[in-house]
């Protein structure tokens, strides 16, 4: 994809070019989140969020109404998901993290989709044994952020299709082809389980009601890519019965190369949980930066941070403090620092994350069935 913003391409199975995150905002038809919103959530969290604080999750569907009947005391569900491919890298993380933020503020139980059987159908090269490969290993990654059993619930769609197969009877029955067609792009070169899977995606959304009998609203962190999933679940959710499930989207994780985002097909752009400490520093050490030519232009006339992808990693989530965060911004601007030193202040924070993330990861290896939605089959039978 070139430069020219009018290139980029959005759809759950594909993000190319550079984002016009505004012009996103209009074709998908969500809303910005405002600062009214933020200090709606603050009440209730007492804590502010970075990724909220610097736009990071920036748009949404209904998230007034949410607060709205959580003020009522009708409390909501988190559902938020993981579509097993590959090896979980960090941009991945960023909607769970905080996801688990709000699970904690608002005290309330999340459903993890990994939708093992999305990824066979769209994904040709992937055997079923592969996907589910990748089920447990994203698995560990999800549980690693900290995650309890208690209240969350980790629906594998192959595995447990007995939870989720009347809703999506239902589902499937509202929505015509042509609605698929139009909001995916399907032709008649489709596979029918790729068409069949959008009823699948809406199920969780509506799970809690259908189990606890009680209509209860749903709100799923995602990035925005998810979005017209969304789109298809509210589009029926009213005719059976349910509340149309909100959302909060985030923009993506750059990459460590020029424009894009992080992706797994392009291994060098992302930074993956699972990478050693000596293949993240050069990783980093090779990522794509908004220098100058020479060291004496850059000393005379400054960096750009906007365009750098260093820049990006501290905004996202390695420089949280925004007094440290405009310094540096300050010292590349200026010229006052180079961009081999900040890679060099980037590499040890990145390394030093990954390094707590894989202990965790060992420690919850034996725990992932804790997890499991297949508990949920008692609360059916009671």
């Amino acid at each position: 994809m070139g430069e020219d913003k009018d290139d980029f391409v959005v759809t759950p199975w594909k993000v190319e070019g550079i984002i016009d995150y505004d012009r996103l905002i209009e074709q998908f038809g969500t809303e910005r989140i405002t600062e009214e919103l933020k200090d709606r959530m603050y009440k209730v969290t007492k804590e502010k969020h970075v990724l909220l604080e610097r736009n990071l999750f920036f748009s949404h569907r209904d998230l007034g109404w949410i607060l709205d009947e959580f003020e009522k005391g009708n409390k909501f569900v988190l559902y938020t998901g993981r579509g097993p491919s590959g090896k979980t890298h960090i941009g991945h993380l960023v909607p769970w993290i905080f996801t688990k933020w709000m699970q904690e503020k608002f005290d309330t139980t999340l459903y993890f989709q990994m939708t093992n059987d999305e990824k066979y159908f769209f994904e040709p090269h992937l055997s079923l044994d592969d996907v589910r490969k990748y089920t447990y290993d994203n698995t560990l990654d999800l549980l690693a952020l900290g995650f309890e059993p208690e209240n969350t619930y980790i629906i594998q769609d192959i595995e447990h299709i007995d939870l989720l197969y009347e809703i999506a009877v239902e589902v499937a029955r509202k929505v015509t082809f042509s609605t698929v067609k139009a909001t995916f792009g399907f032709d008649n070169s489709t596979n029918i389980g790729s068409i069949w899977h959008s009823a699948i995606q809406a199920v969780p959304a509506f799970l809690h009601s259908w189990i606890y009998g009680k209509k209860t609203p749903c709100i799923i962190p995602c990035a925005i890519d998810q979005d017209p999933f969304w789109r298809v679940t509210r589009d029926i959710a009213e005719k059976l019965g349910y509340y149309k499930p909100a959302s909060i989207q985030c923009s993506f994780v750059p990459g460590l190369k020029e424009g894009g985002k992080m992706s797994s097909s392009e291994p060098m752009s992302a930074v993956f949980t699972t990478d050693t400490p000596k293949m993240v520093k050069k990783k980093v050490m090779a990522a794509f930066t908004g220098g100058r030519t020479t060291v004496e232009e850059q000393r005379k006339l400054g960096a750009n941070p906007d365009i750098c992808s260093v820049f990006k990693y501290y905004n996202f989530i390695f420089m949280p403090d925004d007094k440290d965060l405009a310094d540096i911004e300050k010292r590349c601007r200026s010229g006052d620092i180079l961009c081999g030193e900040c890679k060099q202040i980037l590499a040890p924070m990145m390394m030093e994350f990954l390094e707590k993330h894989q202990a965790a990861r060992e420690e919850v290896k034996d725990r992932v069935d804790e997890f499991s939605a297949a508990r949920l089959r008692d609360e059916l039978r009671r």
